[in-house]
Formats: structure tokens, C-alpha cells, sequence
């Protein structure tokens, strides 16, 4: 998954958080009663052309009670600021700005990493500037971590492990965005998925994953209780689909089957979550493992140091 697909997902399940956090200057009045609608890429393709397809899916902010004019948040995501165009920027704006007949677009554009990009542009002659444009923009690269750590808002927490910070304090970053994640969010699918997400952007390698259990051992035990939660939720809902799949193919076996195919699922996320990415080898060989192994393996990855001891001297 590309970064742009990364925080495209967090801007869509997000978009309050977003605004208040990434466009902070446009944030006030967006407050709990407006209404927040992500507006589809698909409804924009044959109106804008094929060039736009990798920018960021526009948020349409709305007043219900009619006090404001509706306003187009445009979000676009730069990994590599020399791969910025504000001429590509610009151009999206005004097409949107004539799709949906109005003037009151915002644009806001996150950068990653350091680099040279161009803030504004103006068209003219040395007479008269005649279109003249910038945006909002977040060089995350360039703020603080330790300065968010306290921050209630999800989305700064999220980003932590993207923003500036010394390397011994790699692991407290870590921490306080997996906190935040424990704090601030209580679904657990959105849980998994953003665990995910923060071990993208911190990109620990196996020896910090051991030295992050043994200096944060109340964060690991949360997330152990947390993965284990998940492992019980996960074999319901492989329970569920086998009873499904048991009315075409016998009740017996498609509850074992289902239940097996939760099992799997769930510990390739915990894996995941524990180790990094997994080895092609390891997935298949939890993907075809029988019942009594997956569970012996699931009670093991949440003590586990490495891969090895997770699945060694099992079944």
C-alpha cells in the first residue's frame, strides 16, 4: 500500500481530526454538528481526467443549520516534496471549484520528508498579477513528536512516528502513538488497521521490537489483552462464517473449517503487529496449519521475543 492510499484511509475515517489537525487555521466552527462527506474519486474521474486520479478524496463540509456556505477540503498527500506540482494543485482546485459551483475550496498538502517545494504561484505580466495561489501545508517532517504526545487528537497521535525526533527516542514515539491509538480509539478493526499504520511510519526493527517490550511493559500488556480480545473475537467470527458455509457443506465441517480460517487470519495480524512483515513461508505455513497448532501459536506470539519462539517446539 502506497503512502497516499496510507493516509488517504486515515483522512476518510478521520475527517475531523484531519481538518483540526492538518488545516488547523481553517478548523474553527468545524465543530460536532457540521457534517463531514468524503467525495468519492469515481464521481470525479470523466469530469477531471486520468492526471488526478492519485490526489487525495476531497472532504465537502457542510452547516446543517445554514449559517456558513458549504466548504471543499482538498487533501493531497507528498511523500517526496520533488514530486509536488502547485501547478497540478492549482489546476484540481479550480476544476472542483467549477464542478461543485463554488469559491470556497481549501487546499492542504502534508509533506513526509524534507525537500524543496514551491508555497505559491502567481500568473502575470510585470503590469498586473492575475491569478495568484497557495495552500495550506504540513511539513510533518519538521514538527516535534515530544511536543504531541499529550495531543487528544488521533490523528496527530497517528502520525507521531513521522515527525521529528531524536533517535534514542525512537521507542517513547512508539509508545505514545500506540497509546494514543488505545486512548482515542475503541473499535477494534480500526485498532488493528491503525496498528498498522504506526508500525509503517516507525518501521522498528526486530532488536527494537524487543527492547519496546522490555522498557514499555504496561503499553505490551495492553496490547497483548487487546490481541487477545481480538484472537476471541476473530474465532466467533470464524465460528460464524463456517455455520454459514456449513449449510451448503455440512454444519461439522464448515464450523471447522471457519474457525481455522479466524484463527489464521488473526494471527498473521498479530504477527504482523509483533514482528513486521511476515515471510511468505510463514503465512503459508499458518494459512494450511491445523486447529491444535494455530491455537498453540496464538497463546505463544503474545510472549513471544521472535518468529523462532513462536513457532518452535509446538505441534
Amino acid at each position: 500500500m502506497s503512502h497516499d492510499q496510507n493516509f488517504k484511509n486515515m483522512i476518510v475515517d478521520y475527517p475531523r481530526e484531519s481538518i483540526a489537525f492538518f488545516a488547523a487555521d481553517e478548523s474553527h466552527g468545524v465543530d460536532a454538528a457540521v457534517r463531514i462527506l468524503p467525495i468519492r474519486e469515481e464521481q470525479l474521474q470523466e469530469r477531471l481526467g486520468e492526471r488526478f486520479r492519485e490526489l487525495d478524496v476531497p472532504l465537502l463540509v457542510e452547516w446543517p443549520d445554514g449559517r456558513r456556505a458549504a466548504v471543499l477540503f482538498v487533501f493531497e498527500e507528498e511523500t517526496e516534496p520533488r514530486r509536488f506540482s502547485i501547478h497540478r494543485l492549482a489546476h484540481y482546485c479550480l476544476d472542483l471549484a467549477e464542478l461543485f459551483d463554488t469559491e470556497r475550496v481549501v487546499p492542504v498538502v502534508i509533506f513526509l520528508h524534507p525537500g524543496h517545494y514551491a508555497e505559491r504561484l502567481a500568473l502575470g505580466s510585470e503590469q498586473c498579477r492575475y491569478l495568484q495561489f497557495h495552500y495550506l501545508h504540513c511539513a510533518l517532517f519538521a514538527r516535534r513528536a515530544r511536543d504531541s504526545f499529550n495531543s487528544t487528537n488521533l490523528v496527530e497521535r497517528l502520525t507521531l512516528p513521522s515527525m521529528a525526533y531524536a533517535p534514542d527516542e525512537k521507542l517513547e514515539v512508539y509508545a505514545q502513538a500506540t497509546r494514543g491509538l488505545l486512548q482515542l480509539e475503541s473499535d477494534p478493526e480500526r485498532r488493528l488497521k491503525y496498528l498498522d499504520f504506526i508500525d509503517i511510519y516507525a518501521d522498528l526493527t526486530e532488536n527494537e521490537r524487543i527492547l519496546y517490550n522490555q522498557r514499555y511493559p504496561q503499553e505490551a500488556a495492553d496490547m497483548s489483552g487487546f490481541a487477545q480480545r481480538f484472537i476471541e473475537q476473530g474465532i466467533e467470527q470464524g465460528i460464524e462464517q463456517g455455520i454459514e458455509q456449513g449449510i451448503e457443506q455440512g454444519i461439522e465441517q464448515g464450523i471447522e473449517t471457519g474457525v481455522q480460517r479466524g484463527e489464521a487470519r488473526v494471527l498473521l495480524a498479530l504477527l504482523k503487529i509483533r514482528f513486521g512483515d511476515l515471510p511468505d513461508s510463514v503465512r503459508q505455513r499458518v494459512e494450511s496449519a491445523d486447529a491444535e497448532s494455530l491455537l498453540y501459536w496464538s497463546t505463544r506470539v503474545l510472549t513471544a521475543q521472535t518468529l523462532d519462539e513462536v513457532f518452535g517446539d509446538g505441534p
